[in-house]
């Protein structure tokens, strides 16, 4: 039941830090195209992702103690919390990430929407995101492979929350129904053109940080006998989840935006087509940090060799 617990509070963070994260950074580099709709929502998307991360860190601190003190009546010992922080670093890393957060929800609450406020969100939603290097297996890497397993993780982290803040992004656009839909059509248009560089920056760091961790993780030997373990099991539909999201990635770059962006204020159809694409990549993104919770709590491959 614990272990349950730990696997959710996991994926609503992740969740939660690639909004703080992802989304202010999608409103910084695509400000020539968003700034004209005079956006509300952002800022009470990233209120609202703060607060639940702000609740998710501790509650997950919490059950980690659980899990390793054997009860939850252990683990609300103030001795037992403190040592978790100053003893171990994934302890430590959640005390951190549960003060940026309540820092986030205060700095949104008192600064007003604008590049400002995007700018510390970013800030700190770019700590957040690389603070999970050290609530993940990246962090458990011994001897001379340590730091380039931990920088890995740390650049797979920042380039996933950076690729699903600007899908939540594209998300809410193309649900958005303002009265001028000419003026969000044209603005989407614009912001689709402008993440293709950014987008294809940060698939590539995944692709790169992916195989730098499988190889500390799975091992040559490992790929052999991935059906036989539940991480691999994961580690397999993980991959298969992944290789949709890219080939829907590759749709909408190279065909519909192209499309969308060609047909202008007519292009009803191809805004239809465009929302499905990029709804169901961004759901498919939930799918896949949803199993990157489960897999941080299973034993890798390379782990039992």
């Amino acid at each position: 039941m614990i272990e349950a617990w730990v696997i959710g509070l996991r994926a609503v963070q992740y969740i939660a830090a690639a909004l703080l994260f992802g989304l202010p950074a999608f409103l910084i580099y695509s400000a020539r195209a968003t700034r004209p709709l005079h956006l509300e929502w952002p800022r009470p998307a990233l209120f609202w992702a703060a607060v639940v991360l702000a609740v998710a860190a501790p509650a997950a601190l919490v059950a980690h103690t659980a899990m390793m003190a054997g009860s939850l009546s252990d683990a609300i010992k103030p001795g037992t919390l403190g040592m978790m922080v100053t003893g171990m670093g994934l302890g430590m890393a959640l005390a951190v990430r549960s003060a940026i957060a309540l820092l986030a929800v205060a700095a949104i609450a008192m600064i007003g929407p604008g590049p400002r406020l995007w700018w510390v969100c970013a800030a700190l939603g770019l700590v957040v995101s690389a603070s999970f290097a050290w609530t993940g297996h990246g962090a458990a890497t011994e001897g001379a492979g340590h730091g380039l397993h931990l920088a890995s993780d740390i650049l797979h982290a920042l380039s996933a929350s950076l690729w699903v803040g600007a899908l939540a992004a594209f998300a809410a656009l193309v649900m958005w129904r303002p009265k001028e839909s000419s003026a969000r059509d044209l603005a989407l248009a614009r912001a689709l053109a402008g993440f293709a560089g950014v987008g294809t920056f940060a698939i590539a760091v995944l692709l790169l940080t992916g195989l730098v961790n499988s190889a500390f993780l799975v091992g040559w030997s490992g790929l052999w006998t991935l059906t036989e373990t539940a991480y691999g099991r994961w580690f397999i539909l993980k991959i298969v989840l992944f290789g949709l999201m890219l080939s829907l990635a590759a749709v909408n770059r190279f065909r519909l935006t192209p499309t969308f962006a060609a047909a202008g204020v007519w292009s009803s159809s191809v805004l239809g087509h465009l929302r499905q694409s990029l709804l169901v990549e961004f759901a498919l993104s939930l799918a896949v940090l949803t199993i990157v919770a489960a897999m941080g709590t299973l034993a890798p491959p390379a782990s039992l060799l």
